[in-house]
């Protein structure tokens, strides 16, 4: 017979067993998922434009309009290097919604604004370079709010799936971005930045109605921010497993990126046009999103340190088989296993560094990570563009294909904490239980 006690306990939910079961979740993944979308989308036709406008307007040769895609790169990364270490710290002493908010809502306004300009056909380099610095400047806000968002509305135990369908909602919206932009593209010049700026709508509007988050520490809101600059820094500096993840990045991608080249490509050596263009940004991104599902349902749990090495070799390997392909589906195909293969990667990092971090410092470490995952696209756009105007573009992606493998082999010594690492435990855990 029951006890007149527990016929008055309310039962209790069972856990969740997958993100997708908690409600802000979803309004999360929605948010990010457009956003995404949207700022991908940006990025492939901006470059485009550049490079065209370059050619056709200004008259420049191919290694010289390649060398504008390189310091295109540079001008999205200067406001990334300024103003990454302040918005680690508004993003631990404010409401994190609130901040990718509002970084969501200027992305808005950059959108509108280079449809105008596209509408009126009044593009030029100065004007369009503009745009990416604004652009560069808003993104620094959004990814540590977003990036330390997720953590607050998700149990532990559900994090690494968290990250992988994180992973699905950028690299789904990464593969949707270009493609479609590209054909809109075709169809009209300012019609990819309109969809653009209602996509921010949405994702602005979902992200606000998640539940109010946890409240900011009292001593992260009293501490001057200063000091948490600084202490956000050292604490990375501090812990070798954690600067080894994020600088391998840095270092891997900024040697290995091909990306800033694609215009380069889809212009002059595949001769594929614009839409060529948005299916060879969209490739990487579906060679990822199959393996971000895959992860979703079954998480690596074993020898993640090695498997995460390995995977950057072989992101080096497909970039090189792009570079020497003529043919436009073998390079497609080669950009989807360089896609599945820093999925790979991301993942595994990901994990490791939101779990080996705690969360009063989880929006300097994401702004950390951010500045050197930033610092790998657009001064690998940098380097790229000037590799290319030295080496040509085929030249200049095998010399980073294999660049990124050797600072893989060379990362492995250095940090011999990183193929140690067995599971996404805290990894001073594993070396209390080490033998």
């Amino acid at each position: 017979m029951r006890r007149v006690s527990d016929a008055l306990t309310p039962p209790t939910s069972p856990p969740p067993t997958s993100p997708l079961a908690i409600p802000d979740y979803r309004r999360f993944w929605l948010a990010r998922f457009a956003s995404v979308i949207a700022t991908n989308g940006i990025v492939v036709i901006l470059g485009y434009q550049l490079y065209d406008v370059a050619r056709s307007q200004y008259g420049m040769a191919i290694p010289e309009a390649s060398f504008q895609l390189g310091l295109l790169g540079l001008a999205q990364f200067i406001p990334i290097l300024l103003l990454t270490p302040i918005a680690g710290v508004v993003a631990d002493r404010f409401d994190r919604r609130y901040v990718a908010g509002a970084s969501m809502s200027i992305d808005f306004c950059i959108a509108l604004g280079l449809g105008v300009v596209t509408y009126l056909d009044v593009r030029s380099l100065p004007l369009l370079f503009g745009f990416a610095a604004l652009h560069g400047a808003v993104r620094v806000f959004q990814g540590p709010a977003l990036s330390a968002i997720a953590p607050n509305i998700v149990p532990a135990a559900l994090i690494p799936r968290a990250i992988a369908l994180n992973s699905i909602a950028y690299q789904a919206g990464a593969v949707l971005g270009p493609a479609s932009f590209g054909f809109l593209f075709g169809s009209s010049h300012a019609l990819p930045y309109w969809t653009a700026a209602a996509l921010m709508v949405i994702a602005t509007t979902s992200l606000l109605s998640i539940r109010t988050l946890p409240p900011t520490p009292a001593q992260a809101r009293d501490a001057h921010p200063l000091s948490q600059i600084i202490g956000g820094f050292r604490f990375v500096w501090n812990d070798r497993f954690l600067l080894g993840c994020i600088t391998l990045d840095l270092f891997a991608v900024i040697l290995g990126g091909a990306t800033a080249l694609f215009p380069v490509f889809a212009r002059d050596v595949l001769h594929v046009g614009p839409e060529g263009l948005g299916q060879m940004r969209a490739a990487p991104a579906l060679g990822a999103a199959v393996v971000a599902i895959m992860l979703s349902i079954r998480p690596l749990e074993r020898n993640v340190g090695v498997k995460m090495l390995l995977a950057v070799v072989v992101y080096g390997l497909a970039t090189i088989g792009f570079a020497l392909s003529r043919h436009f589906p073998t390079s497609l195909a080669f950009l989807t296993v360089l896609g599945a293969a820093d999925m790979v990667s991301v993942f595994i990092r990901s994990s490791l560094i939101q779990l080996n971090t705690p969360d009063e410092m989880r929006g300097r470490v994401s702004a950390t990570s951010g500045l050197a995952i930033s610092a790998s696209n657009e001064l690998g756009e940098m380097q790229s563009g000037v590799a290319a105007a030295l080496l040509g573009a085929t030249g200049a992606v095998v010399f980073g294909g294999a660049a990124a493998i050797i600072v893989t082999s060379v990362w492995s010594k250095l940090f011999p904490e990183l193929r140690r690492a067995r599971t996404f435990a805290p990894q001073y855990r594993q070396r209390e239980i080490a033998p």
